[in-house]
């Protein structure tokens, strides 16, 4: 064997090396596996509203069912979810907008037992928006008025699983699409079961569990 040749050979040997983890994470058994395997999450994240209007800050996820999205300077509105309602406090007009999360497109990724396999494929590498990164579209056939979300997972020696969350791409039942793209993740941190509760700022009286003001 030549040098050349053995150099070739060790370059193709390199590139299977690289490529190999996201074939192999084109399975929904595989996302399933490292979702679950990821507990816990936090990250700097940044959103695209439909409008186009852009936020950012500092997200904390805990499975099950719990996540809490603060925006930043922007203390006047929150992002909750503590394991059974969604909530979206705006504190400017003291008002609580509430969902159950399982009828969320975020509860596909908050359950770790979710069956992927009913509502979910991966999509084949070419039809990935984001390049070089596996993209699983989930969507409840029964309940297509839930929305559907398109999230993003890379290889990655460091994650739970060998695979981390980057980001979610949600479509509401209106058609208007939110984008959310995940940085300097740390995965399976401590994280306080109190970080997912939050300051009502509705009178008491008005206070009804699970109804959207």
């Amino acid at each position: 064997m030549t040098s050349l040749s053995r150099r070739l050979l060790l370059a193709l040997g390199a590139a299977a090396l690289i490529f190999s983890p996201a074939v192999a994470a084109t399975e929904l058994k595989d996302v399933e596996r490292a979702l679950s395997a990821t507990t816990s999450l936090t990250a700097d994240f940044r959103q695209t509203a439909a409008d186009g209007r852009v936020a950012s800050g500092r997200m904390q996820l805990k499975r099950p069912g719990r996540i809490r999205f603060d925006y930043g300077n922007d203390a006047r509105h929150l992002v909750v979810a503590d394991g059974q309602l969604l909530s979206f406090v705006d504190y400017k007009v003291s008002q609580v907008s509430q969902w159950p999360i399982r009828s969320t497109p975020l509860g596909v990724l908050l359950d770790p037992k979710a069956d992927l396999s009913r509502i979910a494929r991966v999509l084949p590498a070419g039809e990935s928006p984001v390049p070089g990164q596996i993209a699983v579209e989930a969507q409840d056939p029964k309940r297509p008025d839930f929305g559907r979300i398109l999230f993003f997972l890379k290889p990655d020696g460091q994650a739970p699983g060998g695979l981390s969350l980057t980001g979610w791409r949600v479509t509401d039942a209106q058609n208007n699409l939110t984008v959310v793209e995940l940085r300097n993740m740390q995965f399976n941190p401590p994280v306080a079961d109190s970080a997912f509760r939050f300051r009502d700022p509705r009178p008491a009286r008005s206070r009804i569990p699970g109804k959207t003001n």
